[in-house]
């Protein structure tokens, strides 16, 4: 199917074609690996897959997917600093030196994220082709600042590299994705900070001069020494030409990542390199909680180990976030996470139960048109991903249709459509039921033998208590023609 996606540099929904051949070439911004990765973080990384799950499944593409990890910046060289509270002890003993501190610091955190990513159904290993560190990058990254320099669109100030967005400006254009008004540039200020709000057309860091308390490379511009580090906007210019070559098909991030920082992250690749990164770029909305921004003040931040640690299921997580368009703010509540659990669940029973269902024969009803379900649901998939209208039709067809009704020749291509359903939302389980081995107590087995004697002597109210005995100690028992079944009892 041909896939339209909303592109921020168009402001509309455009008609999407890779640049070479069957390939799409895909850049994502990663975490910066200084905490745990937040829900709000993690929608981001999720609508990427998504994304590109999408493109593999839907449009037929290969996918070479890359997304970097900041492991130099303002918040890790803060928190990873010699003697910082936010040192952990499975972390180990701190050292003295600052930069094996900030490596040490980061891979600790680097390592969380990928476990984080794979809890919630991400095949690191498989999907993504590379994932990269900033400190990886430094030698490319201080060439690119070179160029910069060297074509007119950069000075050195005090040691540190400035991009200067009024010539810039005056040669192309700064701010294409969220149209800036240049207007309020202020000529002449700088920003050094990594991050800054949105009005702060300004100057920008592409190299930080070295301060005593954080650690450094060496560099040397124009025959000047300038050891430091690099600022924050630099590092993706960098890995994506090195990693995917320019320009590359698609770019995607979080709304709050248009300003600055890929604003400057066109900017720099332009001026360095000559060519744009990419005609496409793909953002996803914000994520609230209950209603509100999420905020540590207003005790509604949750990290997902947090919500792991309260006993939720990662896949429901995970379906939950991707139930909703990417491009509406998505509201996180619990009682949308139990609600969302359910109807995962539902989903889940009825492939069981396409496995399960005996073939009826004359009794089962007509031809189903299977290919027009798959044409509605991933039809909308291909028009900017629209999840919310694909499950739309699902549903219903699940009502209309129950597994055990159906022809075994439509409840096999059903099963075909699931898992190709699957290969983009990955929530659930396309086999046969697992068969679960469980422990069943001595006394419940006691309970459900005297259970079937009452009911073979029609003592039905004896057999109601004993069933009601098995249910309080976690069990459930089913009659059957042999007997009767017990099974774990599985809340509601």
């Amino acid at each position: 199917m041909q896939i339209r996606l909303y592109n921020s540099l168009s402001r509309r929904v455009d008609a999407f074609e890779p640049l070479e051949g069957d390939e799409v070439r895909m850049y994502s911004c990663g975490p910066t690996v200084y905490s745990y990765a937040h829900i709000g973080n993690m929608r981001s990384f999720l609508f990427a897959d998504f994304l590109q799950r999408s493109l593999r499944t839907v449009g037929g593409y290969r996918v070479r997917w890359i997304m970097n990890i900041t492991d130099i910046d303002d918040k890790t060289i803060r928190d990873s600093a010699i003697g910082a509270p936010t040192w952990l002890p499975e972390m180990g003993d701190q050292g003295t030196d600052r930069m094996d501190n900030l490596l040490a610091f980061t891979a600790f955190y680097r390592t969380a994220f990928l476990k984080d990513l794979q809890s919630l159904g991400v095949a690191t290993s498989d999907d993504i082709a590379a994932m990269p560190n900033a400190t990886d990058y430094i030698l490319p990254m201080q060439q690119l600042i070179g160029n910069i320099v060297q074509n007119g669109f950069a000075y050195v100030q005090e040691g540190s590299v400035y991009f200067n967005v009024g010539a810039w400006h005056r040669s192309d254009r700064y701010g294409r994705l969220l149209n800036i008004d240049f207007d309020n540039f202020r000529a002449g200020v700088r920003i050094d900070a990594d991050e800054y709000e949105r009005d702060q057309v300004s100057d920008f860091v592409l190299w930080k001069a070295r301060k005593d308390d954080e650690p450094y490379w060496e560099f040397e511009i124009n025959g000047q020494q300038c050891p430091g580090r690099p600022g924050w906007h630099i590092e993706c210019s960098t890995m994506e030409r090195d990693l995917l070559g320019l320009p590359f098909d698609i770019h995607t991030g979080g709304v709050d990542l248009r300003f600055p920082h890929h604003e400057d992250e066109i900017a720099q690749s332009k001026a360095g390199y000559g060519v744009d990164p990419t005609a496409f770029w793909c953002h996803n909305e914000f994520l609230e909680v209950e209603g509100a921004k999420m905020s540590k003040s207003a005790k509604n931040f949750y990290t997902l180990r947090d919500l792991l640690e309260r006993g939720h299921d990662p896949l429901d997580i995970r379906f939950l976030m991707l139930s909703g368009h990417y491009r509406s703010v998505l509201n996180f509540t619990f009682a949308g996470l139990k609600s969302i659990g359910k109807a995962r669940q539902r989903v889940q029973e009825y492939i069981y139960k396409l496995h399960e269902s005996p073939d009826n024969g004359s009794e089962a009803r007509g031809e189903v048109d299977i290919q027009a379900l798959e044409n509605a649901v991933f039809g909308e998939l291909a028009t900017d991903l629209n999840a919310p209208k694909a499950l739309g039709h699902l549903f219903p067809f699940l009502n209309e249709y129950p597994a055990a009704g159906l022809k075994e020749h439509c409840k096999q291509e059903l099963i075909g459509f699931f898992r190709k359903l699957n290969a983009i939302f990955a929530v659930w389980d396309i086999a046969e039921r697992p068969v679960e081995t469980i422990e069943i107590p001595a006394e419940v087995r006691q309970w459900a033998g005297q259970r079937l004697e009452a009911r073979k002597r029609k003592d039905f109210a004896a057999a109601d208590a004993l069933r009601n005995k098995i249910q309080a100690a976690g069990f459930t028992v089913k009659d059957a023609a042999d007997g009767y079944q017990i099974a774990r009892l599985v809340e509601q």
